[in-house]
């Protein structure tokens, strides 16, 4: 078994498929183009502002792990250039040692993850430019914060998921924070009248919000950036942090005739086998997925839905069965102590996937209003009209706010309606939530629309 990537879908797979098989049985080869297996990409900002304080916290598990506990050779450093599927052989580069290697496989593992989205300007020699895609990324980005001169000015390019966390980790770690967005909002995945509680409070925090605005260039100082250039004018920058988003990595796939689905994604079948191809699995942030609510072939990267694709694979490699159901997109942020979920669709996701409904939102608190430290939260609930099924939910709040959307994912995972949420037995203590939680009353103002 050949493995390609050793992040979260690949190693969980091998792992998963070593449990079910040993070594003599099937011999497992892992190559990563990195210095790192296992790690929690999305812990990176965390690291970078200091609330995590060792690097080696984010590694779930190190290389000598897997090839002393599980006889998987992990070969870092490692990056395959060519899957050749009629010989069943993948050829890599050693980057250190620059010597080819080829190996031949019985299985297939292709677990890339996903790419970044790079605008041509940020292709230069210019330093003082990062993207936080790898804990390599983080690594050289963190030396550049800690390098004299000490940066001051950061501009953050993007105002996605990875956009808002590194703008809160540049701000914890005392640089002044412009985050310049293309889109009329940050936090796109979210709908507008939401995202703009967001960007309310990121300017509180002391972010500088500049939407509506492109990047088109750099302005560079001795080699080092001093700037970026916009269509709205310059933005002084020490260090530039990339968030823009990434596309799924297949330029392998593709080359080697591995079929791509409408959202990029490779695709695959519910146990995780590549369409069509045989022996060839795949999994992660580079495979496309279905949508549970829509139907729809989709992309969403996150480790959540990585590591569980992986296991699924590892299982079936192994010789087990078992399928991977699909994804609702369920995700959680948050800019300092500001709290953002969302599952399910979007108003603009629900109109493209044909749906007419109903969309509400309603104030209310984290905790019964008379409780010290009851903050306002704000939860948007979509509905399906005439059914009343839940189709996405969305929540932007302070304290216990975000992981309310666990029980809203619940509900709409399995096909509730707002009107069966209304009588949802859930947890109720002054400290923890008001009498009425605040999404018993989204679900019951959801009815009401409902109704007229």
């Amino acid at each position: 078994m050949i493995v390609v990537g050793g992040d979260a879908a690949g190693m969980t797979a091998a792992s998963q498929a070593r449990r079910l098989r040993d070594r003599d049985d099937l011999e497992i080869v892992a190559f990563e183009r990195g210095h790192f297996t296992s790690y929690s990409a999305c812990g990176i900002p965390y690291w970078i502002g200091g609330v995590v304080d060792d690097r080696d916290e984010l590694i779930a598990r190190h290389p000598a792990t897997f090839r002393e506990s599980y006889q998987i050779d992990v070969r870092l450093r490692h990056e395959v250039t060519r899957i050749d599927l009629d010989r069943r052989e993948v050829v890599a580069r050693d980057l250190d040692g620059d010597r080819e290697i080829r190996e031949r496989y019985d299985t297939l593992m292709y677990a890339v993850g996903a790419t970044p989205r790079l605008p041509a300007w940020a292709d230069s020699q210019v330093a003082g430019i990062f993207g936080v895609q790898t804990l390599d990324d983080g690594a050289a980005l963190r030396a550049w914060l800690e390098s004299e001169p000490a940066p001051r000015r950061a501009v953050v390019v993007g105002g996605g998921y990875i956009g808002v966390e590194m703008a809160e980790a540049l701000i914890q770690r005392g640089l002044t924070v412009t985050l310049v967005e293309r889109a009329e909002q940050p936090m796109t995945t979210v709908d507008p009248d939401m995202a703009v509680r967001v960007a309310d409070a990121m300017r509180a925090l002391g972010i500088e919000i500049r939407t509506g605005v492109e990047v088109t260039g750099l302005r560079e100082r001795d080699g080092r950036v001093t700037a970026v250039v916009t269509d709205d004018g310059p933005v002084p920058a020490d260090v530039v942090v990339l968030g823009l988003g990434v596309r799924p990595n297949t330029a392998l796939a593709e080359a080697a005739g591995l079929p791509l689905g409408s959202s990029g994604g490779v695709r695959v079948d519910r146990r995780m086998r590549v369409l069509g191809v045989p022996d060839v699995w795949a999994a992660g942030d580079c495979v496309e997925s279905l949508h549970r609510v829509s139907g729809l072939p989709v992309h969403i990267p996150l480790g959540t839905h990585a590591n569980k694709q992986g296991r699924v694979a590892g299982i079936n490699i192994g010789g087990g069965y078992a399928a991977f159901p699909g994804v609702i997109g369920t995700a959680v942020t948050k800019v300092c102590e500001l709290e953002v979920g969302r599952t399910g669709l979007r108003e603009q996701d629900a109109h493209a996937a044909g749906f007419e409904f109903v969309s509400v939102h309603v104030e209310s608190t984290n905790r019964a209003g008379y409780y010290p430290g009851a903050r306002p939260m704000t939860v948007k609930l979509i509905a399906e009209r005439p059914s009343g099924r839940l189709l996405g939910a969305q929540i932007v709040g302070w304290s216990e706010a975000a992981k309310r959307i666990d029980a809203l994912a619940v509900a709409l995972w399995n096909e509730m309606t707002v009107d069966d949420m209304t009588g949802l037995d859930l947890g109720y203590a002054p400290p923890y939530a008001p009498v009425w939680d605040p999404v018993l009353i989204a679900a019951r103002k959801a009815v009401d629309a409902l109704a007229r």
